[in-house]
């Protein structure tokens, strides 16, 4: 366990400055909005602010005010790498354990909102001690050199981390990769999984189900195939040719901020402005994690991985899930409950989308409290 603390040479923010001043734009796309991707108003505006109003130090101190590590991994293969950890310990002793897993294009911004709040509840009995790991591949965690580092591999990774930081009983939550990674962790560590909770939780359709889709189950499988018809292009890349799409990603700071906030515009429940629910200087911070230490290539490599071998193996440690209506995959609870034999908490708040713990942080918050009651 090394300690760790972000400190970008002020060289680096001058590099971004210049590149962004540097851009050189596209033409408008041929339609109105977002059909097409990013308006070139929209990127044009958000860049402006990134270079001229933005303050990375703000952030930096918010990361600098969690107590934070690094330490080689190796998820039982022959290689290690180094992982990037936020390690924020409750003041009540007795509090459970918490490993927070987040996905792409998501950090541990995505988590910096809601810490104090899990460590140090009105209530003690809510509360948590959290460790909030960076991916490999992702924000200040190593970049594997060597092929293997799929799911699994990082659930086993995050199984010693627990152990090495002396946590024998622990929860887990996740959503996007985090959610794979946190179901991978309760099949493959259940003596010290205390429960996980997912926020986007995948299982295959039973072969013998035969039960009507209700109203709202018809919709989320008609908004599926939506995305599946339009919004994939991203993933298919990432799958296939990450290395080729890093070459523009490493270098281009704008196409590397309209490759992620794409995404806050399309996952988030913000009514066609992902700024309705997220600051643009979080938006912005957790863009940096990506450009900073250059990860476009490696953290899209977990998509070459694991996107076309996900696992779903039967998971029977206590499970709870939360849905949120602008989720990216929302299946029926009766085919969910085949995989998580053991789904104790189930519930579908009326707003929020992907991003949950940015988007709508109490209620995030309250759902983990909720569900972790019955297993502590």
């Amino acid at each position: 366990m090394r300690t760790f603390r972000v400190d970008i040479p002020q060289s680096d923010l001058d590099d971004l400055r210049d590149r962004l001043s540097r851009t050189r734009w596209p033409e408008p796309s041929t339609v109105d909005g977002w059909a097409q991707g990013v308006p070139l108003g929209f990127a044009q505006e958000l860049c402006r602010y990134w270079a001229q109003e933005y303050d990375w130090r703000r952030c930096e101190a918010e990361i600098n005010a969690v107590p934070q590590f690094v330490t080689g991994l190796d998820g039982g293969g022959d290689d290690t790498v180094d992982v990037h950890v936020l390690h924020a310990r409750s003041p009540h002793s007795d509090a459970l354990p918490l490993l927070l897993t987040h996905g792409w294009p998501g950090s541990i911004v995505e988590f910096l909102d809601v810490v104090e709040a899990l460590t140090n509840p009105a209530d003690p009995a809510d509360a948590f001690h959290v460790v909030c790991p960076s991916l490999p591949g992702y924000g200040f965690s190593g970049k594997p050199a060597r092929p293997g580092w799929g799911v699994e591999r990082i659930a086993t990774a995050w199984a010693q981390l627990m152990d090495r930081l002396g946590y024998t009983r622990y929860g887990a939550q996740g959503g996007d990769w985090g959610s794979m990674v946190t179901a991978a962790l309760g099949t493959g560590d259940p003596e010290h999984v205390a429960g996980i909770h997912l926020t986007m939780p995948l299982a295959p359709r039973p072969d013998d189900d035969d039960r009507p889709l209700t109203e709202a189950e018809q919709q989320a499988a008609a908004d599926r195939q939506q995305f599946l018809r339009l919004g994939t292009g991203y993933s298919a890349e990432q799958s296939t040719r990450p290395q080729t799409l890093g070459y523009g990603l490493l270098d281009s700071p704008a196409a590397q901020c309209a490759w992620i906030v794409e995404k806050f515009w399309d996952w988030t429940d913000c009514a066609g402005d992902p700024e309705n629910v997220i600051s643009r200087d979080r938006l912005l911070d957790n863009v940096m994690l990506y450009w900073l230490p250059g990860t476009g290539a490696s953290s899209a490599r977990l998509y070459w991985e694991s996107y076309a071998s996900r696992r779903l193996d039967t998971v029977e440690v206590p499970t709870g899930v939360t849905l949120f209506p602008k989720e990216l995959v929302r299946l029926p609870r009766h085919w969910l409950e085949r995989r998580f034999v053991n789904l104790q908490h189930f519930a579908t708040p009326d707003t929020g989308g992907h991003f949950a713990s940015l988007e709508q942080p109490e209620v995030f918050v309250d759902e983990l409290r909720t569900f972790f009651r019955t297993v502590r």
